[in-house]
């Protein structure tokens, strides 16, 4: 399937990445050429995995859990370690995780894993029967006196970083070599369509969520999307250690069914690692923060095993396709970049005024005026957010925050076309969507001031931030 032109909306930006850049923390990736001739250090991986589902009666993203999960929401990821300080990647079966409870999450990995929180990458995957840790909101309620809004509530997310790091530390004494890593891209048919439906003239027409019954709008085109899934696969020997997949769409079916449940790609995961035990399947959503799969899901229950069969699918696929690739690892090969941006509060966000709604209001779930609050308290204080760069090889893993437009991910495969460069979006989950700047104009639920706390201006930080890291030429 060919993928939609991105000329008209990123032609401004190839002019702008062109002009001198700094030096960027990616581009120093191998040591110091030394005159005594050294044994290339080899490169090991530790995996951590551990349960986050929340028990009965704990606060989800809209309401309490009613009913013991079928199927676990896991807090998973790697740890490499040779190629400078470790480098974590954590992917959480919450909606998100943001603020503070970012912040939280990075350092306890890191201490356990004893690197620096700046080269820790921690994503939630947004299914929306599960938590959202966010301990700035937790923080402001408690100061205000604020007691109904029970999922900010953070003793059970605190004690879940307190496991995964309690893991970490369990399994860096049992990490093994790396010795050959491969990247490889499937196209994963009929899950993804884009949600805003655009007319001829660019104006925004009608909205297709996760799921839709609509005829008419279920017919229109899947739109612009990113059909490819990306793998990114680490081998000792012939044995796969770690296999990391990323693809972008909202992960729901269905939901608000009190039920915690990692959704069709929680299945799909599920499937791989029925299919390929012995290696850790790490699943991170990309850049979908305007796609789903309303095109092909109507709610139907029984349709969340068609759309994990299709996501399983596509990662055996991406799999295959890296594992034909594979290329031996050392440590020269691999690296990491972090560029600090600092997004600013979207205009209108009115700190005092949110307050005052916090106050009124009983929490309505993901997004509220707590959620904008917490944005903005942290905005007023510059508080930057780490995009990072994971470097194997000619792969690069992009991280990003928040519910990001699709048009990010096809625009950093745009820049680097020599470069397997792929995205995890649903970093620190604070600014909620992060549209394009043209979205803004257009409207939509995506846009609006109660969704997206960051404004149009946002486009600009990121995709320099992404240029950076993936060194774009000057």
């Amino acid at each position: 399937m060919a993928h939609a032109q991105l000329s008209t909306w990123w032609g401004p930006w190839r002019v702008f990445l062109m002009l001198p850049l700094a030096v960027l923390p990616c581009t120093v990736l191998r040591g110091q050429p030394s005159a005594v001739p050294v044994a290339p250090v080899s490169v090991t991986l530790a995996t951590f995995d551990v349960d986050a589902t929340p028990p009965v009666g704990a606060a989800m993203a809209y309401g309490p859990a009613v009913k013991a999960a079928d199927l676990q929401l896991r807090c998973r990821g790697i740890v490499l370690s040779g190629a400078g300080e470790p480098i974590v990647l954590c992917a959480i079966d919450w909606i998100g995780v943001g603020n503070a409870a970012h912040d939280a999450f990075r350092a306890g990995l890191a201490a356990a894993a004893g690197t620096t929180p700046s080269r820790v990458a921690v994503h939630a995957l947004h299914q929306h029967d599960a938590p959202h840790a966010d301990f700035t909101a937790e923080k402001l309620l408690a100061d205000m006196g604020v007691k109904d809004h029970p999922r900010f509530d953070g003793d059970f997310h605190r004690e879940v970083i307190a496991r995964a790091a309690a893991a970490i530390k369990d399994a860096l004494p049992k990490a093994k070599p790396v010795t050959h890593a491969g990247f490889g891209r499937a196209e994963v048919a009929q899950i993804a369509s884009n949600r805003r439906l655009v007319g001829p003239d660019g104006a925004f027409v009608a909205w297709r969520g996760s799921a839709t019954k609509d005829v008419t709008i279920k017919g229109w085109p899947e739109g612009t999307i990113d059909a490819d899934l990306a793998a990114l696969v680490f081998f000792s020997g012939d044995d796969a250690l770690a296999s990391i997949t990323s693809y972008a769409t909202h992960p729901m079916s269905y939901y608000r069914t009190g039920v915690p449940g990692p959704d069709f790609p929680g299945i799909a995961r599920f499937l791989r690692s029925q299919d390929l035990p012995g290696a850790l399947h790490l699943h991170f959503t990309g850049a979908g923060g305007n796609i789903a799969a309303g095109k092909y899901n109507d709610a139907t229950p029984s349709n969340r095993v068609v759309l994990a069969t299709r996501l399983a699918t596509g990662m055996r696929s991406a799999f295959d396709v890296a594992s034909r690739n594979k290329k031996p690892l050392a440590a020269a090969d691999v690296g990491w970049g972090s560029v600090p941006v600092a997004l600013a509060a979207r205009e209108g966000l009115d700190v005092e005024k949110l307050a005052e709604e916090v106050r009124g209001k009983p929490d309505r779930g993901t997004f509220a005026p707590i959620d904008a609050l917490a944005f903005a308290t942290r905005a007023r204080e510059s508080h930057a957010i780490d995009v990072t760069c994971l470097k194997v090889g000619s792969a690069r893993m992009l991280h990003l925050p928040g519910e990001l437009f699709v048009e990010y991910q096809l625009a950093a495969r745009q820049m680097r076309p020599d470069l397997d460069v792929f995205m995890a979006a649903y970093g620190d989950y604070g600014p909620g969507y992060i549209g394009t700047a043209g979205a803004y104009a257009q409207g939509g639920y995506e846009v609006l001031p109660t969704s997206s706390f960051v404004g149009p201006e946002a486009e600009a930080s990121l995709l320099k931030a992404i240029g950076e890291l993936i060194e774009v030429a000057k």
